[in-house]
């Protein structure tokens, strides 16, 4: 059974955030809010965990997981940057951006794409995501909690909680995240290209 968290969105108790990052470092998988969806998020070593999120999710080898980070220079030590990526992505976050970027070696070959050897990153521009990450020390392996069937994501913590009951290990609710996903801007080559138009302007991207 699925702990459950009630953290406000705009004050989170630090005796609380310490309980869900002690649960994530002891290789728990948590359903945690962001500023674009609820995530599925685990610690970037949790293999059981990346795997339950796959299961969770039917989601194949091609799938792009993300790292969701706490700032800039944190981004920084995952995914390769030059002059024109630095500059642009810098100016949109944090952010509902998800920015698929060349890996560097810190980021294990199992959250690469296959073949692209491309990964996700993002800062999200939410409190309680941000205090988290901030306990954690390191980003959180996540990927957005859409489940197989469903056409909406669960905006509601507790109806998380009663889906998801016996497949994650704790929910952390801080309120309504909306509908609307990230806007997912692939930047593998010179060039970005605009993936998925979502919460985050993809103008600055065109």
């Amino acid at each position: 059974m699925a702990r459950y968290f009630d953290v406000h969105p705009d004050n989170p108790a630090p005796r609380t955030v310490g309980q869900v990052v002690s649960l994530i470092d002891s290789g728990g998988l948590v359903a945690y809010p962001t500023d674009s969806l609820y995530a599925f998020g685990c610690r970037l070593g949790n293999v059981d965990g990346i795997d339950r999120i796959r299961r969770i999710r039917h989601l194949d080898s091609g799938h792009h997981f993300t790292l969701v980070c706490r700032d800039f220079s944190q981004l920084g030590q995952f995914v390769q940057i030059n002059n024109a990526r630095f500059r642009a992505v810098r100016a949109a976050t944090p952010g509902s951006y998800t920015f698929i970027l060349p890996a560097t070696k810190e980021v294990p070959r199992r959250l690469q794409h296959p073949r692209k050897r491309t990964v996700g990153v993002r800062i999200p521009d939410h409190v309680v995501a941000q205090a988290l990450l901030a306990a954690l020390g390191e980003p959180l392996v996540s990927s957005s909690l859409l489940l197989p069937g469903d056409e909406e994501p669960m905006t509601q913590g507790w109806e998380i909680k009663e889906r998801l009951d016996h497949v994650v290990d704790a929910v952390v609710d801080s309120g309504d995240c909306g509908t609307v996903p990230t806007t997912v801007i692939d930047w593998s080559d010179d060039e970005p290209v605009i993936l998925r138009r979502g919460a985050g302007d993809p103008a600055r991207f065109e």
